[in-house]
Order: structure tokens, then C-alpha cells, then sequence
């Protein structure tokens, strides 16, 4: 009865089932390693931004370049202020008392270190508007002469940061992405392509606390990976799904077959049951034709018998 496994198209509907089925699985669990790597990752970071709070600071020159392990590290620098090109990143959240986000702006200065180059400070956040001259009036101005600085360490922002302005159009004094590639047309010197924000801040500014490193956080794409896995898996279970959904239609064919319900020319019984009714209409039609035909012609006969003989 299932000699029809052995036909071209089940030979080929079950090689394609072999290999989709592991295929499926094997993606499933490589979205979902990578969705773990993601937790285990933001609980490495979240323990490293805990530890950085009380550690003491470094040398930025040793951590640098920026990376997962770096991000959110204490560093220290010495230098001067440029308080020639103080700039402010608007459109910045930061959360207030009660949780709830509350608009407002970064401010950012140039430090000048020993070695020549410019390291990118955030002071602190302002609420209000960065084009509003009565809240951009309330910014302390930096602090003169040499000083040294102790912040958070971060990576270099991207157009993927949240609250970058990468667009540009800003007014003059503004900047929408604190990056070495944005303040090299800004500033004539060279600049660091990482910055950090300060952990004591002058009033009345806030501190802004250091963000997690990019790909270590549970962020969107962390939920994608698991979405994916989720994904995978179902397409495994749809191909079991429809391989059984097709061999138990054949199988019963086949069983139908072995029965004999199939007729001799292919069609079913309950084809055949609607030609022999068709044939039957057929039938009592015609005999129907021939009674009205018969009763007619004796109806003529009868009436030409009765009919009186006119006389002469």
C-alpha cells in the first residue's frame, strides 16, 4: 500500500524534508546562541559599569580604543578647556526622579590634553531647548586654566545612537553626533575618537550616565535574533506539517485503490453513481416523449371515427 513512497515525486519531497528540517533546527539554535550571547553580554556589561563606579580611574591612553570591555571604564585626563568651541547636542533625554524621560541638551567641551590632541567632554545635561537663549543662558562656562578630569569612557556615537541628529542643518554651536568624524570640520586640531561624561558636574548641570557599549545590550536587534529563532522552529514543524498532511492523502488513495472504489476509467464511485442518474433522465425523458406521441395519435383516430357523414 505505500509502494508510492517509491515514486520520483515522494523521492523527492523526502530528500527536500531531510534537509529542511535540520536546516531549520540548526538556524533556530544559532538565533537563539546568539540571543544568550546578548543577555550574557549586558550582564558582563551592567557588572563592569557597576565595578567602573568605584574603581579608580585610568590613563585614557591605555584604554583606548574603545571596545565591550573598555565602554563605561573610569578614565582621567589633564588638559585645558577650549572654551572657545563649547557646543551643545540637542534633543538628549535623561530621566528624572519619577523615572519619566525629560527633554533637554548636552553639554560638550574640547579638552586639550598634554599630548596635543582634543578629547570630547560632556559636562552634564540642561533641560529645555538648545536653541532657547533663556535656557542656554543657565550653562556654567568651563573651568580655566589646567585641570583634570575623571568621566565615563565612550565609544564614538553612530547614526544608530539614539538622539543623533546625523542630518545636520544644526545652528551654529550645535551638534547632532559626538564623534571624531563630526567636530574634524568643527574644530583645526585633532580629536579623540572617543569621549566621556563627567561623573561630578557643576551645578546646576546633570550627570549623564554612561550607555551601554553598541551589541552588548538587550536592544532590538537581541529580540530579533529571538523572534528569528522563533521563526525557524515554526518552519521545521510546517515541513513535519505537511510531509505526514501529504502521505496520509496518498495513503488513503492508495488504500481507496486497493479496495477497488476507483472506477476502471479513473474516476471515482461517486462519478460513476451521477452517470448511471444521467442515464436514467435520459430514460424516462424519452419514454415520457413516446406516451404524449401515442396518446396524441389516438386522440385523432377518435375524433375522425365520430365525426357525422354529410349526405348529398
Amino acid at each position: 500500500m505505500y509502494r508510492f513512497l517509491l515514486t520520483p515525486r515522494w523521492w523527492g519531497i523526502n530528500v527536500f524534508a531531510v534537509l529542511a528540517i535540520p536546516l531549520c533546527i540548526f538556524m533556530g539554535s544559532w538565533q537563539l546562541s546568539r540571543f544568550e550571547d546578548r543577555v550574557n553580554t549586558h550582564q558582563q556589561q551592567e557588572d563592569r559599569s557597576a565595578r567602573a563606579k568605584t574603581a579608580a580611574a585610568r590613563p585614557l591612553a591605555g584604554l583606548l580604543p574603545v571596545d565591550t570591555v573598555t565602554s563605561g571604564r573610569q578614565a582621567g585626563a589633564r588638559g585645558h578647556y577650549d572654551a572657545g568651541h563649547q557646543l551643545l547636542v540637542p534633543d538628549r533625554t535623561l530621566k528624572d526622579k519619577h523615572g519619566r524621560q525629560q527633554q533637554g541638551f548636552y553639554v560638550l567641551d574640547l579638552l586639550r590634553t598634554d599630548g596635543g590632541k582634543a578629547l570630547p567632554v560632556v559636562r552634564g545635561w540642561l533641560p529645555g531647548d538648545a536653541g532657547s537663549k533663556a535656557d542656554t543662558a543657565k550653562v556654567p562656562a568651563p573651568p580655566k586654566g589646567e585641570v583634570t578630569v575623571t568621566g565615563a569612557l565612550q565609544a564614538s556615537e553612530n547614526q544608530g545612537t539614539d538622539g543623533v541628529q546625523a542630518g545636520g542643518g544644526l545652528p551654529r554651536g550645535q551638534l547632532g553626533m559626538i564623534s571624531a568624524a563630526s567636530l574634524v570640520n568643527i574644530v583645526p586640531y585633532e580629536v579623540y575618537d572617543a569621549w566621556i561624561t563627567l561623573t561630578d558636574t557643576q551645578a546646576p548641570l546633570r550627570a549623564v550616565p554612561p550607555a551601554a557599549a553598541e551589541g552588548s545590550g538587550l536592544d532590538l536587534k537581541a529580540f530579533q535574533n529571538l523572534g528569528y529563532t522563533g521563526e525557524w522552529f515554526v518552519f521545521a514543524g510546517f515541513v513535519v506539517f505537511m510531509w505526514f498532511r501529504l502521505f496520509r492523502r496518498d495513503a488513503e488513495a492508495a488504500k481507496d485503490a486497493a479496495l477497488g472504489i476507483v472506477t476502471e476509467e479513473g474516476g471515482s464511485a461517486a462519478q460513476g453513481e451521477e452517470r448511471a442518474s444521467g442515464q436514467d433522465e435520459e430514460r424516462g425523458v424519452g419514454q415520457g416523449e413516446e406516451r404524449a406521441s401515442g396518446q396524441g395519435e389516438e386522440r385523432a383516430s377518435g375524433q375522425g371515427e365520430a365525426a357525422p357523414v354529410r349526405r348529398a
